[in-house]
């Protein structure tokens, strides 16, 4: 992993990683690294990203490693829009389905998230199911919105750009087809899979950007954030207890940043929760075409605990109600602090 990581982030930032991620030991990279070890690398090279633009959960991260402990990466969550104009862009969970299958994973759920007008579908790793990280990819459903969120969305998604390109695609048939390929290949490959988590639309205009937010808030997030990571996810022993740790150790500054409860699945097995979206400020444009620049939610840091399942197995599902709960921790609803 440390030839390929250290090609993607560099010496410096790889030595971080490794420090404060944990990376199963079957993976390794060498000179031809295998499809779970191109996985891994990209979801390192995700979470980086993640808290580059996270403060909070950076912060967290840090103080874990100064504990010697290194963060479990479960999941990683994004947002897609199902919706029939979405430019260049596959629609919904397809544009990361092309990427996530050649690397070894399988949809193994899907999670109607009525609440919200949205599916989740969940990638686990089939060589590594409980070791890599899972991909939460959830699909706005734009057919259920109203006409003037339709044309909102539109506006916002129907210019989108895809980044992948013939050669990109060339390399995931590679390494589908032969479940490894060179050091060189799998830095370019993992390089451009990361870009394709981003926003690959214009600046949204200020006016769909409200009307978007008063009709799903999910989908405002997407217009200003795209596809980047929405969350990234340390599993735990006990959430229950480092949620209470965190209550009374996290800085007072920070400590409002908490979601007040722990969301528990039905079965009881699945346990989350999550610190606060941190803002962000991003550009739009007004009616006069004008640049603006307003402060938003951003992305955030969860933790979740899996216990293990009848069949003697690690817990890998979610739970509808818990995703909708976490869902909220980039919502502007005012009843949340700010």
């Amino acid at each position: 992993m440390n030839e390929l990581l250290t090609r993607l982030v560099g010496a410096h930032r790889c030595a971080e990683l490794l420090t404060q991620v944990h990376v199963p030991p079957q993976v390794a990279s060498g000179d031809q690294p295998g499809r779970a070890t191109v996985a891994m690398a990209l979801g390192l090279v995700l979470f980086e990203d993640l808290l580059a633009r996270v403060p909070s959960g950076a912060r967290y991260v840090a103080a874990q490693r100064e504990q010697g402990r290194r963060v479990v990466f479960d999941h990683g969550a994004v947002r897609t829009v199902d919706w029939h104009r979405t430019g260049q862009l596959p629609r919904g969970a397809e544009r990361f389905r092309r990427l996530l299958v050649p690397l070894g994973y399988q949809e193994v759920g899907r999670y109607p998230l009525e609440g919200i007008h949205m599916t989740g579908r969940v990638f686990t790793h089939a060589e590594l199911p409980e070791d890599l990280p899972q991909y939460f990819v959830s699909e706005l459903h734009v057919e259920r919105l109203d006409g003037q969120a339709q044309r909102a969305v539109t506006r916002t998604v129907g210019e989108s750009v895809d980044p992948l390109d013939d050669e990109v695609l060339a390399l995931l048939g590679e390494v589908a087809g032969r479940g490894w390929m060179t050091l060189d290949s799998a830095a370019h490959l993992v390089g451009m899979l990361a870009s394709c988590f981003g926003r690959h639309h214009p600046e949204p205009r200020l006016e769909d950007y409200h009307t978007l937010l008063s009709r799903s808030a999910e989908m405002a997030w997407i217009a200003t954030e795209g596809n980047a990571f929405n969350h990234a996810t340390d599993r735990v022993p006990d959430v229950e207890a480092l949620a209470e740790a965190l209550r009374e150790g996290w800085p007072s500054k920070d400590a409002w940043l908490l979601k007040d409860t722990v969301e528990r699945s039905r079965s009881g097995r699945v346990r989350q929760t999550a610190l606060r979206a941190d803002p962000v400020v991003r550009w739009f444009r007004d009616a006069q075409r004008v640049r603006v620049a307003r402060e938003v939610p951003g992305s955030f840091f969860e933790f979740i605990s899996r216990d293990t399942a009848p069949d003697g197995r690690l817990d890998l599902t979610f739970d509808a109600g818990n995703v909708q709960g976490i869902f909220r921790m980039t919502a502007t609803d005012p009843d949340l602090p700010r």
